[in-house]
């Protein structure tokens, strides 16, 4: 089973504690880069774990939440071979692997329930990168 990266800011810290719970049944093996508390945190410092984590080792994939999930994004997208996507529907998060071959799914814990976050995570884990016509356009996003 692949391991996944997680990280959180405050805004995302209790969702954070309840998908790895649901994950880990599921039976994934998981890196947790903080936060480990509800108190005030930058989430840049837990984007940026994250993703680094996923520079040294490109087999992982990750999982990072704050209140929108804008700054993490923006803040993991400046790494290389990163490409974080914000998701908040099942069909995003299958576009998002499908035609961006996205490797960490950024969720908005202050606009998605539990249930829906499961449910995204479940389809962003199993569905695969079309490649194709897509392939083309990823290779174009790093600078």
């Amino acid at each position: 089973m692949q391991t996944l990266v997680i990280g959180a800011d405050h805004a995302g810290f209790e969702m954070k504690e309840k998908v790895k719970t649901y994950l880990e049944a599921k039976g994934f093996s998981l890196m947790d880069k903080g936060t480990y508390s509800a108190d005030s945190v930058d989430y840049p410092d837990f984007a940026h774990a994250v993703a680094r984590e996923m520079e040294n080792d490109k087999t992982k994939t990750g999982i990072l939440l704050c209140g929108s999930a804008n700054g993490v994004a923006i803040t993991a997208n400046k790494h290389a071979h990163i490409r974080a996507a914000v998701c908040w529907t099942e069909e995003i998060a299958k576009l998002a692997r499908q035609h961006n071959n996205a490797n960490i799914i950024c969720i908005p814990a202050r606009f998605v329930n539990e249930a829906g976050a499961e449910k995204m995570l479940d389809v962003f884990l199993t569905t695969d990168f079309e490649g194709g016509r897509h392939a083309r356009r990823v290779e174009k996003i790093e600078c």
